[in-house]
């Protein structure tokens, strides 16, 4: 960062660029560094894209390439690529987070529950459900509308639970099924069991106390102000704006 502005360092974007589209036609795309960090500086912000500074070039080319990659899904694949990485995981911790929705995020095509949209108790929002490894770096991302269980999200998350590994979660991750599914993986499921179970699971205080890195993790990711309060219509340029602030924070 200099003088308010948000710049890749040399070797940020030695990591970045082999992973950027290739297969431009006709003329030559503008300055990838440049424009790259401006979306940034944008996500950080949390400001209107025709508000971005003039530093990083026309704001309607920011707009359009961020909205243009996030169709073809390269952010999230940058993010999917980038997050293997770190080598092979043995531990992963499960959890989720609420965000509130700027009141522009509603009204997308397809309606709210397309769209990760739902009304909590805190008011209209998205919920973020995430696996981290043990050093709190984000492995999986998946929105649900903030109204939707911790279970209905962490199905879509179980997948990307690692063979012969633990998941560590709270007690709101307490069900028979998700149990059994981490278990026909080969996987030890440490979760602390609810008051209410009579028979009470296997668990290992010892062992969760590192689950706070994903809630740590999510702290962080929070600090770019387009992540903390939602302001995309639709959840796929959402989800591509949590990956690029997730790649920026802890893949580059």
């Amino acid at each position: 960062m200099s003088d308010g502005f948000f710049w890749l360092s040399d070797e940020q974007f030695s990591k970045l660029q082999p992973l950027l589209p290739t297969d431009t036609r006709g003329k030559a795309r503008v300055d990838d560094r440049r424009v790259i960090s401006g979306i940034i500086h944008v996500l950080k912000s949390g400001g209107r894209w025709i508000d971005a500074p003039e530093v990083y070039g026309p704001r309607k080319t920011l707009y359009n390439r961020f909205v243009r990659w996030s169709e073809k899904g390269v952010w999230t694949r940058i993010f999917d690529t980038l997050s293997q990485t770190g080598g092979p995981v043995l531990e992963v911790m499960i959890d989720s987070t609420a965000v509130r929705a700027h009141r522009v995020a509603h009204g997308g095509k397809g309606g709210s529950q397309a769209n990760a949209l739902g009304r909590a108790r805190g008011g209209p929002g998205t919920k973020i459900h995430a696996l981290s490894d043990n050093r709190g770096r984000p492995i999986a991302f998946h929105l649900t509308g903030a109204n939707v269980s911790d279970f209905t999200g962490a199905e879509a998350l179980l997948p990307f639970v690692p063979a012969n590994g633990v998941l560590h979660g709270d007690k709101g991750y307490d069900s028979d099924r998700i149990r059994r599914i981490v278990e026909a993986r080969g996987s030890l499921p440490n979760i602390p069991p609810r008051k209410t179970r009579k028979w009470k699971n296997c668990f290992s205080p010892y062992l969760y106390k590192g689950r706070n890195v994903i809630e740590r993790m999510f702290g962080r990711l929070k600090e770019f102000r387009r992540i903390s309060t939602r302001y995309d219509r639709n959840a796929r340029n959402f989800l591509s704006s949590l990956c690029l602030a997730a790649t920026v924070c802890y893949w580059l």
